[in-house]
Parts: structure tokens; C-alpha cells; sequence
């Protein structure tokens, strides 16, 4: 009998149009395998599944739906939401409840890489090189000359917890500051204050989807704009090359410390790691995507082709992988 798997997509966040192309992506590579696939659609107001052009509703009781009388439960999901509920740990943990296995992490490690600030703070206590910064939470007093002399010019501004560089700026003057703070707090209670470190930025690919945790391939990027923003990602126009044009020693580095981030914070199924290196070569860790983009824009489905991995076994053993987790 074949097992039924939910691809899930859309989410909370202004992420959800990304959500949406990349869980596209995925439902079509594996509708080429032996499961039989549901493309299910979470938003704010409606979850539901997608059969014959026809909505029907999610029983959230037990993540189920009623096609005719047939009620079908799903074997596992493959988790395409990037942002709110599907990357911060809550749909993890909604599942984890049901006992239905996801290619993502779990609960825990989502909700600790979602958390940009919590996330660096535990790796720098492991070794790895992360940006200097500067928490700060709403509604608190800040000094921004003090914030000036201590991470310097230009610096950047980010919601702590977001992705797609949604709300994020960078700020070259004391003036832009006050703003670009008060941008990123209508995105999230608790902010990050960076070190602007210049340099190129990486992205390694790393999966577990061949039994054993192994990162891909490294690409750099070189973005349409000042820096690699919501339009560079998304707007097909920044240069992106694989493998990444950095020294060999460094490429290395970058997949030895991504492979290491994770194992060490207990990761599986595709993830990317981000990092900037800078002109002495020193790679620096900026975030861990525990649901990266899969969009045919994306960086780790470049990766794959890279590579010459089939997307239709890398996605079905991704699958299978979670199955197995379980068991």
C-alpha cells in the first residue's frame, strides 16, 4: 500500500509566497516517486489540501482530511514553510504530538535556529566563528553612540527571528539607525545589532538525505544589491556560482563547520548554513536555515544540480529518512 505524504506550504509569515514555490517544487519532483502526494496549504485562516483543483478542509485534530469516505492520514510530511509556524518549531511540535515524522528538525533544535541570537550564542560556545553584535528587545533604551563605538560603521539591523533578510537593514550613518531599528521591530520583539563584516557570502547546503550527515556544495553569491536582501534572493538577478569562488581551504572549512553545526545542534533533512568570508579568509557564521528555499531560484536545488544528485531521490529519501526516524 502506498504510504501518503503531505508536502506542507504557505505559513504566517510574509514568507509564505516563497513557501508556496518552493513546496511547488517539491510536490512535483515527488508525484515522480511510488507515494501518493497532497500538496497542503497552511495560511492564517484555512489549512487545506489541494485534489482535483478542489479545497478540503484539515481535520487539526490529527493533520487529516476526507476525500469522499475515505478519511486519509498522512505517513509523513515534507515540510516546505519557511518562516511562522513551519520553521520556529510550532508546526514541529504540533507534529511531534501527533507522532507524525517531517524531513525538518525537531521542536527544539527549529526553535533554537529560528532564534538568530540563541542560535549564534550556543555555536560561539562551541567553537565555531560568529559576528559580533547586540540584542536588543522592544520598548527598551538604548544608547546608539554607544551602539556605534561598539560594533562600528556600517553595521546591520535584523529581526531576530525572521527569514529571507525580511526586515533586515543595513545602516551606514548614525542618523539611518533609530529607523532601522524600529523596521526590524515590526517584524519581531527582540532584535540583532551585526558587525557589518565585509567579505563574500557563502551558502552550504548540508543533508542527511543519504544516511549520513554530508554537506553538498558551497555557493557564493554576489547580490543584486548593497547586500543580499529580499529583492536579491528573489528577484533572479543576483549571481550565484557553484562552487563558491573562495580558497579551497576555506570551501573546506565551511563544509567541515556545516556538517558540525548539524550534528552538533541535532539537525536533519535539508539545511543550509550561511556564512561571509572575509578578505583574511576567516569564514564567519551568520545563520542556520533549518527549511531553506527549494524554488527553482534557490540555492541548495542549484546545489543538487551541481552535483548531479536526481531531486526526485534526494526529496523521496528526505522522505523516507523521516519515516525511518520514527521507526
Amino acid at each position: 500500500m502506498k504510504e501518503n505524504i503531505a508536502v506542507v506550504m504557505g505559513g504566517y509569515s510574509s514568507e509564505s509566497e516563497i513557501s508556496m514555490l518552493s513546496g511547488q517544487e517539491v510536490y512535483n519532483y515527488l508525484q515522480k516517486t511510488d507515494y501518493t502526494v497532497y500538496a497542503v496549504i497552511i495560511s492564517r485562516n484555512e489549512w487545506y489540501v489541494e485534489v482535483d483543483n478542489e479545497k478540503i478542509k484539515i481535520d487539526r485534530s490529527d493533520f487529516s482530511f476526507t476525500l469522499g469516505e475515505q478519511k486519509i492520514v498522512f505517513d509523513a510530511i515534507f515540510n516546505a514553510i519557511h518562516g511562522k509556524p513551519g520553521e520556529d518549531g510550532v508546526f514541529a511540535g504540533y507534529l511531534e504530538l501527533l507522532e507524525i515524522p517531517q524531513t525538518s528538525c525537531g521542536q527544539f533544535e527549529s526553535a533554537l535556529c529560528f532564534n538568530k541570537a540563541e542560535c549564534n550564542a550556543v555555536l560561539k560556545t562551541r567553537g565555531v566563528r560568529v559576528p559580533k553584535s547586540i540584542i536588543l528587545k522592544k520598548d527598551a533604551s538604548f544608547d546608539s553612540n554607544l551602539i556605534i563605538r561598539e560594533l562600528g560603521l556600517p553595521l546591520f539591523v535584523k529581526p531576530n527571528r525572521s527569514g529571507s533578510s525580511i526586515g533586515v537593514s543595513k545602516v551606514d550613518t548614525l542618523e539611518d539607525l533609530s529607523a532601522a531599528i524600529n523596521k526590524a521591530f515590526e517584524i519581531d520583539s527582540i532584535i540583532v545589532l551585526e558587525v557589518m563584516i565585509k567579505g563574500i557570502e557563502v551558502g552550504c547546503g548540508v543533508s542527511d538525505y543519504s544516511g549520513q550527515c554530508k554537506a553538498l556544495a558551497c555557493t557564493d553569491i554576489k547580490p543584486k544589491n548593497d547586500y543580499f536582501d529580499y529583492e536579491s534572493k528573489y528577484s533572479g538577478q543576483s549571481e550565484e556560482v557553484t562552487p563558491a569562488r573562495i580558497d579551497q581551504k576555506v570551501y573546506e572549512e565551511i563544509q567541515a563547520t556545516s556538517e558540525f553545526v548539524f550534528e552538533s545542534l541535532n539537525l536533519c533533512g535539508p539545511t543550509r548554513v550561511d556564512f561571509i568570508v572575509n578578505d583574511m579568509n576567516e569564514a564567519f557564521l551568520i545563520e542556520v536555515n533549518t527549511v531553506p528555499g527549494m524554488s527553482k531560484e534557490s540555492i541548495l536545488p542549484r546545489q543538487l544540480s551541481y552535483l548531479n544528485i536526481d531531486p526526485v531521490e534526494f526529496y523521496s529519501k528526505s522522505v523516507a529518512n523521516a519515516i525511518k526516524r520514527k521507526k
